[in-house]
């Protein structure tokens, strides 16, 4: 693991002391790609014979993949690339596992001067979502992340987890409203303060890259970043069929979606929790640093990824009534909530 002062944050399975299971990315990842999903042909008719462009990998540490059907196979490869040089571009921007990123010198420096315009963008959204929900979505929860990994990190953890003086200490370094950004400069206005976009940027990738085929002349696909997102319909004209993770066994797929045009994102503490018992996970409340435990698995519908994946991430704090508020003051989307007594309840505005 790094240390403290770069703040940075490296890929939780790299963390032999941590207690990682398969995290949501990586679930709906792999389902989407085992269910042979891709892009209708382009300038065709579905039923006209295509080529299958098909890319497989890692993108913001999830797994990720991509598959364009399209009548000429060369146009269909350099969508692919497009595509993935986005990624790669967005990496340099988002990730948290490399030295050299804008995210990782934010953190380092607590300053950055002429942000790239999609921090800033991101910023933003997290902004909106940090209001929308009443601060449960806080991107500077790092500072608590950094604190449960040192602590469980020790051969000798205390399993009751870190004392209060050090979680009230953390927590003085949490807090949106403490993040100054504009297009000139990004400033974290305490010492010791850190973002983590984990839950928000890979659903901006995948919007990104809905956007590169939209522009190349797709219009019906399944986009996988880190968070699905459907194009339109499927190219035989049904829904796309987005598999979701069973909480109590997250080896396989509890309920599937039907989706047309919108996006998906689940979270659970079945993700990433810190110690054995898994009374500490990822999904961490900056307003009092204690971990969520309200629903076994929170699954959010949007129009785009970005506020699917950010919005599963603070339903995942807040309770019925107040994930009720929020998708009334929103207008859309759909939330589906597994409690932890196993009560199924699905909240639309």
């Amino acid at each position: 693991m790094p240390s403290l002062p770069s703040q940075r944050t490296p890929t939780p399975t790299r963390k032999p002391a941590m207690f990682p299971r398969l995290s949501r990315r990586r679930f709906i990842g792999i389902t989407a790609a085992a269910a042979g999903l891709g892009l209708v042909p382009f300038g065709r008719a579905a039923g006209t014979e295509a080529h299958l462009v098909t890319w497989r990998g890692q993108a913001m540490g999830a797994v990720a993949s991509l598959q364009v059907h399209h009548h000429d196979r060369a146009a269909a490869e350099r969508l692919v690339e497009h595509a993935l040089a986005e990624v790669r571009r967005l990496e340099q921007v988002f990730s948290l596992y490399r030295e050299d990123t804008a995210l990782v010198a934010l953190n380092r420096h607590g300053i950055l001067v002429a942000p790239p315009a999609d921090l800033v963008a991101v910023l933003a959204e997290c902004r909106r979502c940090w209001g929308l929900t009443g601060g449960a979505f806080d991107p500077t929860v790092q500072a608590l992340w950094i604190l449960y990994r040192d602590h469980f990190s020790k051969d000798d953890a205390d399993p009751v987890g870190p004392s209060a003086p050090a979680l009230r200490e953390a927590l003085e370094r949490v807090g949106f409203g403490r993040v100054n950004f504009d297009a000139n400069r990004v400033a974290l206005s305490r010492r010791g303060m850190g973002l983590t976009l984990n839950g928000i940027a890979q659903g901006y990738v995948t919007d990104r890259v809905v956007g590169i085929l939209r522009a190349g002349g797709i219009d019906s696909s399944l986009v996988d970043m880190g968070e699905p997102r459907a194009m339109g319909s499927h190219p035989s004209g049904r829904p796309w069929r987005v598999g979701i993770t069973d909480p109590l066994d997250p080896a396989r797929i509890g309920e599937t979606l039907n989706v047309v045009g919108q996006a998906v994102a689940t979270s659970g503490a079945y993700g990433f929790r810190f110690d054995p018992r898994g009374r500490f996970n990822h999904l961490l409340d900056p307003r009092t640093g204690a971990s969520a435990h309200l629903y076994r698995s929170v699954t959010t519908v949007m129009p785009s990824a970005t506020a699917a994946d950010a919005l599963s991430t603070a339903f995942s704090l807040m309770p019925v009534a107040a994930i009720a508020r929020t998708l009334r003051q929103l207008g859309e989307g759909q939330v589906r909530l597994t409690t932890e007594t196993g009560e199924a309840i699905t909240l639309e505005p």
